[in-house]
């Protein structure tokens, strides 16, 4: 099958520090490339990857700092390099939210969007309810709900190549929170928790310039505690020791998480999760297998105390079964066929098609 990826330009595929959706297009792609599928990446100058790479720009735009002044226009032209050839792929896969939604419903092609972000925003439901015919895809199942009249397509979890961690069965006592410095992530919350059970805790985070303010007010203040060791933004190559030497991470979130890359990176390392119940967290951690879904910081303390009755062994297994990058590019594959075999008229009066979770 002739597939077209088209990826975001703000980090690089894969990105070279943080990254959730570049890093997912870049999983997805070599993953597709190894089952023998045709694939063309679209993507910044600096992406890596056994596909035919179209570069869009020299580099990643979050790279270039300051020189970047109007992402969009980097992206309409990415647009454009897509639409020149068109007529090459068999499906072209989006990973842009809706930029490219009035200039894909102009032609005859065959798309399917991966929706990244979360769908409780009031200003997404009068644009979705124009491109409401538009082929969507759900990272998890409670992502959906705010728009669940879209043209759902399936939900696919997120996967990890099963080679890129590896199984830590005996790891350090610190806790580890790995993610972005902003309120929704609940970096506050971490430390309290770590100080509530005295143990150590590691933070890897990268810190957004939108967030600069809420950083200097409400985080930076608390990391000259002496429990606390402020590692920074980390990236791919480091993931793997700091998460893998973790008693536990933890994801203590305050917003409805589409799916949380960093519990599955965790679960492939054996390290089980400490997480709020929100979003798509009951979906993606086994209460009491995998680790443990609390409802606040009290419970989040009590469940680090019961850590070492979680089987890291378990962790592990519970990744290579429900998140490996073979069986997401098994279930986009899937939704490919199901959507070119639509459009080619073979597939009147099929129901929405969902891939087994």
């Amino acid at each position: 099958m002739r597939i077209a990826q088209i990826a975001p330009l703000y980090e690089s595929v894969p990105p070279k520090l943080y990254g959730g959706t570049e890093r997912i297009v870049s999983y997805l792609t070599e993953e597709l490339v190894r089952q023998k599928q045709n694939v063309t990446l679209f993507a910044s100058g600096d992406s890596v990857t056994k596909a035919r790479l179209v570069p869009i720009t020299e580099q990643a735009l979050r790279l270039q700092g300051s020189r970047i002044r109007d992402p969009l226009a980097h992206h309409v032209r990415l647009l454009e390099l897509v639409l020149r050839e068109v007529d090459q792929f068999d499906i072209l896969h989006f990973h842009l939210d809706h930029l490219h939604f009035p200039l894909v419903r102009r032609t005859q092609s065959v798309c399917v969007t991966t929706l990244h972000g979360r769908l409780d925003i009031p200003d997404l439901a009068p644009l979705f309810q124009e491109y409401s015919e538009m082929p969507v895809v759900s990272i998890s199942d409670s992502q959906p709900e705010p728009l669940s009249w879209l043209n759902w397509c399936g939900t696919v979890y997120h996967g990890l190549p099963e080679d890129l961690y590896d199984f830590t069965e005996t790891p350090g006592d610190y806790l580890a929170f790995l993610g972005r410095i902003s309120p929704e992530k609940g970096l506050d919350r971490t430390i309290e928790i770590a100080e509530k059970t005295g143990r150590e805790l590691k933070i890897a985070a990268k810190l957004d310039p939108a967030d600069q303010e809420y950083f200097s007010k409400e985080i930076e203040p608390l990391l000259s505690r002496p429990f606390i060791e402020f590692v920074g933004e980390i990236g791919e190559t480091d993931k793997g020791e700091f998460l893998g030497n973790a008693a536990a991470l933890l994801f203590p979130i305050d917003w409805p998480e589409p799916f949380g890359l960093v519990m599955i990176e965790a679960l492939a390392c054996g390290t089980p999760v400490i997480a709020f119940d929100s979003g798509s967290v009951p979906e993606i951690i086994e209460n009491g297998i995998t680790g443990f879904v609390v409802s606040n910081i009290d419970e989040a303390a009590s469940a680090v105390g019961r850590i070492s009755t979680l089987s890291r062994r378990k962790c592990r297994e519970t990744f290579e079964q429900r998140f490996s990058a073979s069986r997401m590019a098994s279930d986009y594959l899937d939704i490919y066929r199901w959507l070119v075999s639509r459009h080619e008229g073979d597939g009147a009066g099929m129901t929405v098609f969902r891939p087994a979770a």
